[in-house]
């Protein structure tokens, strides 16, 4: 990862957009970070990423409030199926 001042970012933008290519570029102000730049197929797959990771903990989520399982059987018989 490429880290480079606020003063560098405003002075060189287009170059620092062009490092995105390579890897995130950082943005620092006073040694702390302020910004990072990345290319948008890579925060495409961040976006993905945390999607699907939302809904395994939806999945989890669900699973935990279920109540008692109920067997196949009793399910068919239930609906006359049996």
């Amino acid at each position: 990862m490429v880290t480079i001042s606020a003063s560098q970012a405003r002075k060189n933008f287009a170059e620092a957009i062009r490092q995105t290519r390579v890897s995130p570029v950082t943005i620092e102000r006073r040694g702390h970070r302020e910004a990072v730049i990345i290319a948008p197929e890579l925060f495409d797959q961040f976006v993905e990423a945390t999607e699907e990771l939302e809904d395994i903990a939806r999945f989890d989520q669900a699973m935990a409030e279920e109540g008692d399982n109920i067997p196949w059987e009793q399910v068919k018989a239930d609906l006359g199926w049996a």
